[in-house]
């Protein structure tokens, strides 16, 4: 019971502490691009260029440090189904910048986590955008949306192991003032990312 209490209350204070960030980068034009009723085909396909960057970015350089906290990691790569996306579409890609690990020199596995957190996070965010899509632009989870499908009917599952996973590792291996550091430094470094974009 105490367990269940302590995770919680840590949950909630991630939530909580990255909740300012998190607001700024979805209020950015770019963000709120698709999920607008008049989607176009250059909103979306820029959104995907943007994400592309970020998250192959963040599975190159920041993920194969907590392969040994998320056994699962390697299922939970998405960067070749953004660039799938980016094949039906028509878009290449070209740009090498690397948005969220550039410049960070030393960090902690915690650290780590806490820009797994906002990646994985955004799975549940793009079941929402899928439906603007697929609705405006007609694109699907098997042809021109598969990033945005996350795991599909799974993605609330997977989302709540995630989240048993980074409990289990504050609890007994992690830092959790660093773990939301990490986190914000995700959401921030998108939100620079996506200014410049």
């Amino acid at each position: 019971m105490d367990n269940t209490r302590t995770t919680i209350s840590f949950a909630e204070q991630l939530k909580l502490g990255t909740a300012k960030a998190h607001t700024e980068l979805e209020a950015l034009p770019v963000s709120m691009s698709v999920m607008k009723p008049d989607v176009t085909q250059d909103d979306y396909g820029n959104y995907l260029l943007l994400m592309h960057r970020v998250v192959k970015d963040a599975e190159e350089n920041i993920f194969p440090r907590l392969a040994a906290y998320i056994p699962d990691l390697s299922e939970r790569n998405k960067t070749f189904l953004i660039e799938k996306d980016l094949q039906v579409i028509g878009k290449v890609t070209s740009d090498e910048s690397l948005p969220v690990s550039e410049g960070l020199g030393n960090y902690s596995d915690s650290f780590a986590m806490g820009v797994l957190y906002v990646i994985e996070g955004s799975s549940l965010g793009g079941r929402v955008i899928l439906k603007n899509i697929n609705k405006v632009l007609g694109y699907t989870e098997h042809n021109g949306a598969a990033y945005f499908a996350g795991y599909g009917n799974l993605t609330g599952p997977r989302w709540k192991s995630f989240l048993e996973m980074l409990m289990k590792f504050e609890t007994s291996e992690g830092d959790a003032g660093e773990i939301i550091n990490g986190a914000n430094h995700a959401f921030k470094s998108i939100h620079s990312f996506f200014n410049r974009g």
